[in-house]
């Protein structure tokens, strides 16, 4: 059976613009009753909160999900992409009290960062320090009442200017990739707000390509439709600082025009 690109929004989570960009190249709904039967339905900003139950839903209006609930959860938890990008991804731990005395730190949820309290919710210097964190972690609803947390280890990155507010991560070198079917659609520079304020040139095609083939080889048979974030580091090396699920994730600075014009390009050259 062959089964036709949908794009599904969630109503009032996803702008017009990109909205609009999607309309030109897919079917859009933002109803999971007004998907077509025989739909490939990619749930941009709508896979969750219940994964689950919207896969099933979709199999019974005779479609499919462009990423399955096991590729969904497989990419949506660090714990489970870890051991295929260890080495390439800073050194973690996933229990307090297997982390090292030295650190310094940085904690987070299973999918989500508080990049946003970086000081308080997220950089630790010291051990204690990532105790303390924790425990705020475990009391801020959005991580710690449904996400395990995880301590992994502070590599300092190529900064490239202070972030406009105090409380933020400062704002480094990184680049989004979204890839389909093992290779790479379309990159862009991840601090989109950024772009018109720091002075050194930005560019995804800075990213070596072996750097990130090697990456998309240990990832590729595990999920379809994924999203890869690398930074530069201080020292001048790439490193993987996350993976999520390409149906959820944003766009960052790459335009929404030429994001759904390579994914339709990629999904019908993909189709028998």
């Amino acid at each position: 059976m062959i089964f036709y690109p949908t794009i599904y929004f969630q109503r009032n989570l996803v702008d017009d613009n990109e909205k609009k960009a999607a309309a030109c190249y897919f079917p859009v709904v933002i109803r999971r009753t007004d998907i077509p039967d025989g739909s490939l339905v990619i749930p941009r900003y709508s896979a969750l909160p219940n994964n689950k139950e919207l896969e099933e839903d979709i199999k019974n209006f005779g479609s499919k999900l462009i990423n399955s609930h096991t590729e969904h959860v497989y990419v949506a938890d660090l714990k489970n992409w870890y051991s295929h990008l260890e080495g390439l991804t800073p050194r973690t731990w996933f229990a307090l009290d297997q982390i090292p005395d030295q650190g310094p730190f940085v904690l987070k949820g299973a999918t989500n960062s508080k990049k946003n309290q970086w000081h308080t919710c997220m950089f630790a210097e010291t051990k204690q320090k990532a105790i303390d964190v924790f425990v705020r972690l475990t009391e801020d609803g959005y991580i710690g009442g449904e996400q395990p947390i995880y301590v992994r280890e502070y590599i300092q990155l190529k900064k490239l200017c202070d972030p406009v507010s105090s409380w933020s991560a400062p704002i480094s070198e990184e680049y989004r990739f979204f890839v389909l079917d093992g290779q790479i659609l379309i990159g862009g520079f991840y601090w989109e707000g950024y772009l018109d304020i720091i002075e050194e040139r930005v560019d995804p095609s800075f990213v070596p390509q072996d750097f990130l083939q090697e990456v998309i080889d240990r990832v590729k048979d595990s999920i379809r439709f994924f999203v890869v974030d690398v930074a530069r580091t201080q020292e001048g090396k790439w490193i993987v600082i996350e993976l999520n699920d390409g149906a959820q994730a944003g766009l960052s600075a790459i335009k929404p025009q030429l994001f759904y014009e390579r994914l339709a390009k990629r999904i019908y050259e993909a189709m028998p």
